[in-house]
């Protein structure tokens, strides 16, 4: 039982077992060398390291546990509510965009997988679904446990496979619910549709009248698979065009044909919707033949010596929103077929999905203004500037916007509706929002300073300007290059910094709290990577990129992947 402590004194508790015959120096529960010591101050004793395996006989650890519970509630101590809640906050941040478990200490090579990851055009492009990571390889469709870098499923694929939708993880969220892949040509060309686990539907051949009437396939959001091809009279140049030698052109395209957006389910082949976006008038610097990408199945008629293409278009397909670019034609559509920023003015103008969820249009015809839609696509309010959606946080539908008034020199915070939370001086160029943790928000700008705000009013919390760590040119640890991807684990932010010139990337964790350094690690670092000539392992920094997957943090490059820890 307890002894009433003096005053200014802590609680003794005696504990007494009626088998005790003796006590024993403690040793280590790992069986390592070395008995634990104290480190206790001004007298007091408290064990340091793991608590020591009781000595007394006929004691485990799970005989001690109900000890530690009572221990912990009688004396206030939050020993347990403390691990409960590091263990509740672990198991929130496997569930949220950027989101690792554990940052505390510097970062290893835990597993590798050593293979061919197809990346997309300067991008490597991955999904995340369920809890595995998904990426093509040399024909296959490949899941990876991301705590151990077992290969837990594969499907082959047929000829000319792709597979979608799949992201770079720099700049999009690749949670996924499920995939759509094609495989084969021409006639024999099929659809699947693959869910959690590698459950994989019977592939579907596609009618090559379909393809004829609405526009070849394109793998699409939420188990569909899209078609999309203009329609209307032919398109014509208006006569004050004109691109000069080196393909930049001026003058207007005032009249264009529509494009039809359809969506079919992949398993049945039903269709699900089908949106008409009108054509508007753009710049001829939105038409030229560099311009965007092309989508097979529409007539890509080229004029004005091969310099314009008025029909090409091509888009961007994301778990969450279909963006549509071409000539006349920038628009996004939901995964339910709703039209988004059809007002908007091409070439002026983007939508995008918010992690929270939600969507946002900006445009900056006149002055920058945003447009916020929820989550069935209705107009929920408007804020002055851009948005920036935040990196990471630290938990699922956090709901901050912050926004940059350049023409005003401001910044400002809003909830998901536009309602104003905080409004402060824009103090640099180039911000961006790393992460929101706890009641701060963590921001950086291009001059490679990074800045902690009070969540509730704006307030600067700290500013960390590079020292603590390897500082790179001009004194900070960034130099002039952007942060390129941040991290959390709800109490801490990884900064992953970008490269320009290529080699290994700089790592630093802060507290978010304070903005201290915990740790850094210097591009160029003792952490393993592979060599892209023969497979095998050599000793360099990180040069992939990063992502988070059921709370783990993984490392892809275009010969492998390998677990960070």
């Amino acid at each position: 039982m307890a002894r009433d402590p003096d005053e200014g004194e802590a609680f003794v508790f005696d504990l007494v077992d009626d088998d005790a015959v003796g006590l024993d120096v403690p040793t280590r529960p790992d069986g390592a060398d070395g008995a634990y010591g104290r480190a206790g101050a001004d007298g007091d004793e408290a064990w340091s390291g793991e608590p020591p395996v009781p000595a007394r006989p006929g004691w485990t650890w799970r005989g001690a546990a109900p000890v530690a519970a009572v221990l912990a509630i009688v004396l206030g101590t939050g020993l347990a509510v403390d691990g409960a809640r590091d263990g509740a906050r672990m198991e929130r941040m496997r569930d949220v965009p950027g989101g690792v478990t554990d940052l505390a200490s510097p970062l290893d090579q835990v597993w590798a997988w050593s293979g061919a990851v197809d990346v997309g055009e300067g991008t490597t492009d991955v999904a995340v679904l369920g809890d595995e990571l998904v990426f093509e390889s040399k024909g296959e469709l490949v899941a990876l446990d991301p705590a151990t870098g077992e290969e837990t499923w594969t499907i082959p694929l047929g000829e000319d496979p792709e597979c979608g939708p799949v992201v770079s993880p720099v700049w999009e969220d690749p949670r996924t619910p499920s995939l759509v892949c094609l495989e084969g040509r021409g006639a024999s060309r099929a659809a699947m549709v693959v869910g959690p686990g590698g459950a994989a539907s019977a592939p579907r051949v596609l009618d090559a009248a379909e393809s004829r009437e609405h526009g070849s396939p394109h793998t699409g959001p939420d188990g569909t698979v899209l078609r999309a091809m203009r329609v209307g009279p032919v398109s014509a140049v208006d006569r004050d065009t004109r691109c000069n030698g080196a393909g930049e052109c001026t003058g207007i395209i005032r009249t264009g044909r529509d494009l039809v957006l359809r969506a079919e389910d992949a398993v049945t082949g039903e269709v699900r919707w089908s949106v008409t976006i009108p054509f508007r008038a753009t710049p001829a610097l939105q038409c030229t033949t560099t311009y965007g990408a092309e989508w097979g199945g529409s007539e890509n008629r080229v004029d004005l010596n091969g310099q314009l293409a008025p029909d090409a278009f091509g888009a961007r397909v994301w778990a969450d929103l279909i963006n549509l670019q071409g000539c006349g034609v920038q628009s996004a559509v939901t995964p339910d077929g709703v039209l988004l920023g059809a007002a908007f003015p091409p070439g002026l103008s983007f939508v995008d999905g918010l992690g929270s969820g939600g969507y946002l249009g900006t445009t900056w015809s006149d002055v920058p203004r945003t447009t916020l839609y929820d989550d069935a696509g209705d107009v929920v309010g408007e804020i002055s500037g851009y948005v920036i959606p935040a990196r990471s946080t630290d938990e699922a539908g956090a709901a901050t916007l912050i926004a940059i008034d350049e023409p005003r020199r401001r910044m400002t915070a809003h909830e998901a509706d536009g309602t104003v939370r905080w409004d402060i001086t824009l103090q640099s160029g180039g911000q961006e929002f790393l992460a929101q943790v706890g009641e701060t928000v963590v921001i950086t700008s291009g001059a490679g300073t990074v800045r902690g705000l009070d969540l509730a009013t704006g307030e600067d919390k700290w500013l960390w300007d590079g020292s603590g760590a390897e500082s790179g040119s001009d004194g900070g640890y960034f130099g002039s290059a952007n942060v390129a991807q941040a991290f959390t684990d709800g109490e801490l932010v990884l900064l992953l910094n970008v490269v320009e010139s290529g080699g290994a990337r700089g790592m630093v964790v802060l507290d978010a709290g304070s903005g201290e350094v915990v740790w850094h690690q210097a591009g160029g670092g003792a952490t393993t990577a592979f060599d892209p000539r023969n497979g095998d392992v050599v000793e360099r920094g990180v040069s992939g990129d990063l992502v988070a997957v059921d709370g783990n943090l993984l490392e892809v490059t275009s010969t492998g992947v390998r677990g960070l820890g």
